[in-house]
């Protein structure tokens, strides 16, 4: 897929989101929030939900939590946000930033499966423990934070390190340190990472764990 076929089918999802009012969190938003970024992202990064200033922006963190990616990105990485892709589990805000609910998380499940093909990252960086559970099930991120896996995921081999989410380490010094660590491992492991490898799909509803590497 060129990168202009990347930038339309991505902005054919956007419209799908923005559009769409069969949730109630979608028809209470000030604005849908699809996700943005390079379209040929070698890093993708998952959260969980917009928050407040997303909301208003219609931008993925855009607020203090996205402040700290930023920051991360440009000091571990020497990224900026336009280099990297970044998006949600839910792409509408939950009233009072309540975790997503699971039919939430199901009715936006498409639009996201359907921007990992289209970007076909390297890495997928979950942040959050309701986007880490979209690939690795079963585990708390506490126990699982900064271990990459390779996933079995529609058709595709990926990628998938799991880190806290930004918000989080900005509640937890311990955590923040953590979070610190993870991105500096991730700058190694982007490093040497090869293009994600074509694999079976032995789960086209969902995906299937590889082992940690």
């Amino acid at each position: 897929m060129t990168r202009e076929e990347k930038i339309e089918a991505l902005e054919e999802i956007a419209l799908e989101v923005r559009a769409f009012k069969g949730l109630e969190i979608a028809r209470h938003a000030t604005n849908a929030v699809p996700g943005e970024g390079d379209p040929d992202a070698e890093i993708m990064f998952i959260g969980e939900a917009p928050g407040f200033n997303e909301d208003k922006q219609g931008r993925p963190f855009v607020g203090q939590a996205g402040k700290l990616l930023e920051k991360s990105l440009q000091e571990s990485l020497g990224m900026n946000r336009d280099d990297v892709y970044i998006t949600n589990i839910v792409k509408y805000r939950p009233p009072d930033n309540r975790d997503p609910f699971p039919d939430e998380i199901e009715v936006c499940r498409d639009w996201l499966d359907r921007q990992i093909r289209v970007i076909s990252p390297k890495i997928i960086a979950t942040l959050g423990r309701f986007s880490m559970g979209k690939f690795i099930e079963g585990l708390t991120i506490s126990r699982v934070h900064g271990q990459p896996r390779f996933v079995d995921f529609a058709g595709s081999r990926y990628i998938v390190y799991p880190m806290y989410h930004p918000a989080a380490a900005l509640r937890a010094g311990s955590v923040l340190e953590q979070f610190r660590q993870d991105f500096n491992k991730l700058k190694a492991l982007f490093t040497s990472a090869s293009s994600p490898a074509t694999a079976p799909d032995q789960s086209p509803s969902g995906p299937s764990q590889g082992s940690l590497f």
